[in-house]
């Protein structure tokens, strides 16, 4: 599937896009980029998720400080 997608912007948000053009090429490649990571994280979410339904049922409840501990060492960066 290909096609134009209109997007507004804040000001803030148009700058952080102008700042990011020349590493990725153009605007839409940042915006292909941003999209693809937003899923990536995604993804990990999903599987840490499924990680800590697996760790309970085989040890029992998991302790939630040293989870939210880990998700932000790993996952907020």
């Amino acid at each position: 599937m290909s096609g134009t997608a209109t997007i507004r912007l804040s000001d803030e948000d148009r700058r952080r896009l102008e700042l990011l053009v020349p590493e990725y090429g153009d605007q839409s490649s940042v915006i292909r980029h941003g999209i693809r990571r937003l899923a990536e994280e995604q993804r990990q979410r999903q599987e840490l998720r499924s990680l800590l339904r697996d760790w309970e049922a085989e040890s029992g409840p998991v302790d939630e400080d040293a989870v939210a501990e880990m998700q932000r060492r790993y996952f907020n960066r």
